[in-house]
């Protein structure tokens, strides 16, 4: 199953496949070797009855929801009612379980959606490698040859949508946790604004800069689970690129960037350009700014010590010793620091706002590197902080900016992923969305004529 939503319902009304027959066919994939370490947990009972009853509908003539009987993942920190939320960890697995849905698995089920399980991620959520040393680490299936990262920390639903085990993957953005898997394994990856969707039933990293959001194929297929997700569709005006503002920064978001990366955006500036983009380089200096605002310890490690520091204390050797590392970073930061770092964001996203007001988006590689190799990051502490930090610092700025932003491919057939990020500010998901379209068909036609 490799086909967008669009297509795949095409399929169905041609009588060429059943929403039962696509769900049955995604857990006979889940059980290849390609799909070891995707998935934590798996529901075929449930997916099955939702994939029959849209069938039923589908015969019946009865208009069906938005994802009814359609294959969806969900990330192992949104509860799901019985069994204990373990996020990517083992601290918790003598949790009481929840007795309800989060807010998003709710809205998935009353939008008919088949969810097949819950996938794997970086341990609470805290990087954007999506390695886990405690249920393995799914392979990016982009490389045959190499074992390489899928990206974090949403990683299982990253692989569980680009194997074709789902046509979307719920997850969270917290520093780049949907963008960054999306970029190293070839999807769409849309973070709203944090607003727009309920975090209610979410396991928590950063209460300042969590978004529960998803990555699928195709920008269309983001807004059709956003407007599930949200419980209301984005009014996206569609458009073409045509005078289309893009800004693209000096600082920072280029530096140490691979030669293939740096190429694939080159290219997709060009095809952006002739379709009509106007693309004016900007500055944009307070993007440097960020680490010593975000300092000390920065939102997420102080958040998250909040939560995880009694286990910390008395079980640290059952957490992932990386996870541990950065959580300790938390402890020492006083309340006035805390408060301090609250009104340094809140001062630095005006200045941002007035920086991108004339812009329809701001343009940059959604991260400087191809997928790095699974074992060097594991054998090594300094080229896993490395990574990571490349990895998290380009998406990062958009959740510090409390934005929106879609990652989109940018690489041509037999290349490794490179994502292109378009990100604008807060609330501002409708306008981006038409621009994330028009861009995404630009790409997709350059694409075919290469």
């Amino acid at each position: 199953m490799s086909q967008s939503i669009s297509e795949l319902r095409k399929r169905i009304h041609r009588g060429e496949t059943t929403h039962e027959h696509i769900v049955l066919d995604v857990f006979e994939k889940a059980a290849s070797p390609a799909a070891k370490h995707v998935f934590t947990a798996l529901y075929p009972d449930a997916a099955i009855a939702a994939a029959r009853a849209a069938d039923r509908l589908q015969a019946a003539g009865v208009p069906i929801p938005l994802l009814a009987g359609l294959p969806v993942s969900v990330k192992d920190l949104f509860d799901v009612a019985g069994e204990p939320t373990l996020a990517g960890g083992i601290v918790y697995r003598d949790a009481a379980p929840p007795v309800t849905d989060a807010v998003a698995v709710s809205q998935l089920r009353r939008h008919g959606a088949a969810i097949v399980g819950k996938t794997n991620m970086t341990e609470f959520a805290f990087s954007g490698v999506g390695i886990n040393p405690h249920y393995g680490t799914p392979v990016n299936p982009a490389d045959t040859t190499i074992n390489r990262i899928p990206g974090g920390s949403s990683s299982g639903a990253a692989v569980s949508v680009a194997l074709g085990l789902a046509v979307a993957g719920l997850g969270s953005d917290t520093g780049g946790s949907i963008r960054i898997p999306a970029a190293l394994c070839g999807l769409v990856g849309f973070k709203s604004t944090q607003a727009r969707v309920s975090r209610v039933g979410a396991f928590e990293l950063s209460r300042t800069l969590d978004t529960a959001c998803a990555m699928t194929r195709s920008v269309a297929d983001c807004l059709t689970v956003d407007a599930a997700l949200a419980g209301s569709p984005l009014n996206v005006k569609r458009r073409d690129l045509k005078g289309v503002r893009l800004a693209v920064p000096r600082a920072i978001m280029f530096d140490g960037i691979e030669a293939a990366v740096a190429s694939a955006f080159d290219r997709a500036l060009e095809t952006l350009s002739r379709a009509g983009a106007i693309v004016t380089t900007i500055a944009f200096n307070e993007l440097a700014e960020i680490p010593r605002l975000n300092a000390p310890g920065g939102f997420s490690a102080v958040e998250a010590f909040a939560i995880h520091r009694q286990k910390l204390a008395g079980r640290r050797q059952d957490f992932d010793a990386r996870v541990a590392q950065r959580l300790a970073t938390g402890s020492s930061v006083s309340a006035a620091d805390y408060i301090a770092m609250q009104d340094a964001r809140k001062a630095w996203i005006a200045r941002a706002e007035s920086i991108l007001e004339p812009f329809d988006a701001l343009l940059c590689p959604t991260v400087p590197l191809l997928a790095p190799e699974i074992d060097r990051l594991v054998s090594s502490d300094e080229e896993f902080f490395k990574a990571n930090g490349l990895l998290l610092r380009n998406p990062f700025a958009i959740n510090y900016l409390d934005g929106c932003a879609f990652s989109i491919p940018c690489h041509q057939a037999g290349e490794l992923p490179v994502g292109l990020m378009l990100s604008s500010t807060n609330g501002d998901d409708a306008s981006l969305a038409a621009v994330a379209l028009a861009a995404e068909a630009a790409l997709i036609d350059a694409r075919a004529t290469a």
